[in-house]
């Protein structure tokens, strides 16, 4: 009985003392380990955009929250912030659980034993707590008095803050997904790995994927293509032979796009075909047009970058076999910023499933999508904030272009596949893990129809290398990294 009277009598203060405590350890759990729940609550799938103030902003709170609490003249206007704070909280953890595509973690100490259910009903206990103190005090201070303004005013707390939770969602999702400020939003193991086949040298590339077939060319091997079956058992390897072995080659490019693999070097204006089972490649075309990137469209016809005679800049072009004049130059593409040439590097590929095509700037954060006839669809940005391209160039006395310092480097290469582009992001963005950004090569996803990002992942590096390229087909994600293909499987909805 007496112990009952007790808690009546100093019921208020022992909630001010359990809220402060609370607060007290929450703050300076969040401290101790600071960089590591900022990096958490840029994770978050509510308030990535703000992790940044609100990091700050919370623990300040807190620890201002617990002083006030244990002060006679602030403790009412403290329990009225608990109030709302854990409020705020609590509506947190129900979007978090009800409307979330992933569930992030930002607590620590022992909160992080605790799971987000139990975690919701631990945060309502202490709402109750500290509305039953507010009306516990109030008729406390004034017996006569009805407690109909105090209610409004808890209830006005509750909804003001749990408002204020809303707005930051809604305005961090349009800002993460629209107008990205380089937040990371990484995604919850959307790709598993679950094979791997150790190839012995790490000159190799992907060159296409036909019937379970994985195709890959050799840099230092250029007429040798190696076939690897998609459960990455059997290898096997076919010596292609061309019918014009004359030519001054400098780097002979290998792509497959069924029924036949193409031979390409660009430095020399020719491209040879061969059907797939047979090792003879036969010229297709010769001295049509000179060029430094190609993507197959289909068997006559190809996407490729070029320079153009009057000024030496890049440029699309469309090359059609069956057309005359065969070469159709696309200038409005490729948009200059500097000098037309290293401003606007980048990579050309196209969509085996869509059939679209895509180049993305090296140098600046932007990516164009087209249809199969080079007309724009699309450009859209990646989330970082390099607008302009930072290149410094020297023009040489014989009108030649060179760099003069190391270009500041964006993106490193991409795979499409269906309505994605997994981009392969050079920078590291906002509260990210410096160590996990130097183990491991970041992959950023996009959509193609809209200017959206989908969120982000890491592909761990291999004997301190990062990988080269990537290749998707169906459910599968194929990454070669140093002398190694990997097959990862993508988790099903992972990207919608």
């Amino acid at each position: 009985m007496k112990l009952i009277k007790y808690i009546k009598k100093q019921f208020v203060w022992i909630v001010s003392i359990l809220m402060a405590f609370l607060f007290i350890y929450a703050a300076a759990s969040k401290w101790m380990d600071f960089e590591n729940f900022q990096v958490q609550l840029a994770q978050s799938p509510l308030l990535s955009a703000y992790a940044g103030f609100i990091s700050y902003g919370v623990i300040i709170v807190e620890f201002v929250l617990a002083i006030c609490l244990c002060l006679p003249n602030t403790q009412k206007m403290a329990l009225y912030g608990s109030l709302g704070l854990m409020s705020a909280f609590t509506f947190y953890i129900h979007t978090i659980l009800h409307y979330s595509d992933f569930i992030p973690c930002s607590c620590g100490g022992i909160l992080e034993k605790l799971g987000w259910t139990e975690h919701l009903i631990f945060n309502l206990f202490f709402v109750f707590l500290a509305f039953a103190a507010i009306l516990y005090k109030e008729r406390k201070e004034n017996p006569n008095s009805k407690l109909f303004r105090p209610v409004w005013i808890a209830i006005a707390c509750v909804a003001m803050s749990s408002g204020v939770v809303l707005v930051l969602f809604l305005r961090s999702e349009h800002i993460i997904k629209k107008e990205n400020n380089f937040t990371r939003r990484f995604l919850q193991h959307p790709v598993m790995e679950d094979k791997n086949i150790d190839l012995g040298v790490n000159s190799y590339y992907f060159a296409g994927i036909v019937d379970g077939i994985i195709y890959l060319g050799n840099i230092t091997a250029p007429l040798l293509m190696t076939k690897v079956d998609t459960n990455l058992q059997k290898v096997s390897q076919t010596k292609i032979e061309i019918d014009a072995k004359n030519h001054p080659f400098r780097s002979v490019q290998l792509q497959v796009k069924r029924p036949y693999y193409y031979l390409h070097d660009g430095s020399v204006p020719v491209i040879f075909r061969g059907k797939l089972g047979d090792s003879l490649a036969s010229t297709l075309s010769y001295g049509d047009a000179f060029f430094n990137q190609l993507t197959v469209l289909d068997s006559m016809r190809f996407a490729l970058r070029t320079q153009r005679r009057t000024d030496n800049q890049y440029t699309l072009a469309l090359l059609d076999l069956n057309k005359e004049p065969k070469i159709a130059l696309k200038t409005n593409v490729l948009e200059k910023q500097i000098d037309g040439v290293f401003d606007v590097d980048g990579l050309l590929a196209s969509d085996p499933t869509k059939g679209t095509i895509a180049y993305t700037y090296f140098y600046r954060n932007q990516f164009i999508l087209m249809d199969s006839a080079l007309n724009v669809l699309n450009r859209f940005n990646t989330i970082d904030t390099t607008r302009i391209a930072k290149i410094s160039i020297t023009k040489l006395s014989d009108g030649k272009i060179k760099m003069n310092a190391p270009p500041f480097s964006v993106n490193k290469g991409y795979a499409l596949h269906e309505n994605l582009l997994f981009n392969r992001s050079n920078l590291k963005g906002k509260h990210e893990p410096a160590e996990s950004w130097k183990s491991s090569s970041i992959i950023d996803v996009y959509r193609t129809d809209e200017q959206r990002y989908i969120g982000s992942f890491y592909i761990r590096n291999k004997n301190g290398k990062g990988m080269s390229s990537m290749l998707i087909d169906g459910p599968y994600l194929y990454v070669l990294v140093d002398q190694e293909l990997q097959r990862y499987r993508i988790r099903a909805g992972a990207f919608k």
